[in-house]
C-alpha cells in the first residue's frame, strides 16, 4: 500500500517538473537596488518547498523529544512537501513568472531524496523500531542522543546548507557519548545500528551533493537588498544591516541578512515603523508563512495560497500567504499585535 503511494507521489513529482517549463517569463520592474541584489519574483514561491525541509525536521525534532519515533507521520510530510511544490509551481505558472529550471531541478533533487529517506525511515521504524520500543522500559541513551542531534541539525540548517552538517562528528559522538551496556540492551543496540547507518549514509550523500552543488551553482549572496520608505534606526539587534544609499524621495537602499535572519530583521524593521517598497528587486508580492489555529482568517491585504495542518499538532495550521511587498511591514506589525507566529518570510 505504502509503496503504491510512494510511486504515485514520485510520478506526480515528475509531471510537475515537466509542466513548469511551459511559461514565458514576464519582464521584471525596474529597481533602485544594485543588479547583484535583484532576484526573480518566482523565487519567493520556489523557496517554500526548500524551507519545508527545515520545518519538517523541526517538527520531527520536537516530536521525538517526547514521543516515539515510530509514531512520526513521515508519509504525511512527504505529501505536504509535494503539495506545497505543486501549489507554488502552479502559482508561478499562472503568473507567467520566470520558469527557473535550475531552481526546479534543485527542489526536485531534495524532494525525491527526502521522499526516499522518509519512506525508508517509516518502513524501518514501523517494522523494527516499533518492536524494540515495545521491548524497552523507556527511552535509551541512544534515543536521547538522537533527539539531541535532531535538534542540533535543525538549528544548523536554518543558517547553513544541510550538506555541510557534521555527520561524521555525530557518528563518532554516538559511540563515545553512549554506553555499551545497560538497561534495554535490545533497544540500545538497535538504535546504535539505525543511527550509525543513517549518519553514515547521510555523510556520504552530503559529500556527493556538495560536490554537485558547487560544480553547478554559484555561491549565493548572503544578503538581501531592500528599499524602505525611510531611513532605519541604528539598532544593536540588527548588527549586519548596512545602508547603501539614500534616495531623493527619502527612501533608503539597505541590505540585511538573507534566509532565516531575514525574518528577524524584517520584523524588527517593521517595529521601527518602516515600510518596504522593494525587496530583492520585487515590488509585487512576497510569500510569508504563519502558524495559527485552524479557524484563523488572514487579513484582506494578503491572499491565502495554501494551508497545511501541523501533523503532530492537529490544532495548529500553517498558512502560506501572498502579501504585497508594500504591505509586508503592516502585516508583520498586525501579526505581532495578534500574537500570530510568523514562521518565515521567503526573501526570494
Amino acid at each position: 500500500m505504502k509503496s503504491s503511494r510512494l510511486f504515485t507521489i514520485l510520478s506526480c513529482a515528475l509531471l510537475l517538473c515537466v509542466s513548469v517549463y511551459s511559461t514565458q517569463a514576464r519582464t521584471a520592474s525596474k529597481s533602485a537596488l544594485p543588479a547583484e541584489h535583484q532576484r526573480g519574483l518566482e523565487q519567493t514561491l520556489l523557496t517554500f518547498p526548500e524551507w519545508f525541509l527545515v520545518f519538517s525536521p523541526h517538527e520531527y525534532a520536537s516530536f521525538i523529544a517526547h514521543e516515539r519515533a515510530s509514531d512520526f507521520p513521515f508519509y504525511g510530510h512527504i505529501g505536504q512537501f509535494w503539495q506545497s511544490y505543486r501549489a507554488v509551481s502552479k502559482e508561478a505558472s499562472a503568473q507567467n513568472l520566470n520558469p527557473n529550471p535550475g531552481y526546479h531541478l534543485m527542489v526536485m533533487v531534495i524532494g525525491v531524496s527526502t521522499t526516499v529517506e522518509y519512506a525508508l525511515k517509516s518502513a524501518y521504524e514501523t517494522l523494527i523500531g516499533r518492536l524494540t520500543e515495545a521491548s524497552a522500559s523507556g527511552p535509551t541513551e541512544e534515543d536521547h542522543y538522537a533527539a539531541k542531534v535532531a535538534r542540533d541539525y535543525v538549528d544548523f540548517i536554518r543558517i547553513y546548507p544541510w550538506y555541510e552538517y557534521a555527520y561524521a562528528d555525530k557518528l563518532k559522538g554516538l559511540w563515545h557519548e553512549t554506553s555499551w551496556s545497560g538497561n534495554n540492551m535490545l533497544r540500545k543496540w538497535e538504535r546504535k545500528f539505525a543511527l550509525s547507518t543513517e549518519y553514515l549514509a547521510k555523510m556520504i550523500y552530503a559529500k556527493m551533493i556538495m560536490l554537485g552543488t558547487k560544480s553547478i551553482y554559484d555561491a549565493p549572496l548572503q544578503m538581501t537588498g531592500v528599499v524602505t520608505d525611510k531611513a532605519p534606526t541604528i539598532d544593536p539587534q540588527l548588527p549586519h544591516l548596512k545602508v547603501l544609499s539614500q534616495l531623493e524621495s527619502g527612501q533608503s537602499v539597505i541590505v540585511i541578512p538573507r534566509y532565516e535572519a531575514f525574518t528577524t530583521y524584517s520584523r524588527n524593521l517593521a517595529k521601527q515603523g518602516l515600510n518596504f517598497e522593494d525587496i530583492a528587486g520585487n515590488r509585487e508580492f512576497i510569500l510569508v508563512s504563519v502558524l495559527a489555529t485552524k479557524n484563523w482568517k488572514p487579513a484582506n491585504n494578503s491572499r491565502l495560497l495554501f494551508s497545511q495542518v501541523i501533523l503532530t499538532q492537529p490544532d495548529q495550521q500553517r498558512f502560506a500567504l501572498l502579501v504585497p511587498v508594500n504591505q509586508l511591514a503592516t502585516s508583520l506589525r498586525d501579526w505581532d499585535l495578534a500574537q500570530v507566529e510568523v514562521e518565515h518570510v521567503f526573501d526570494y
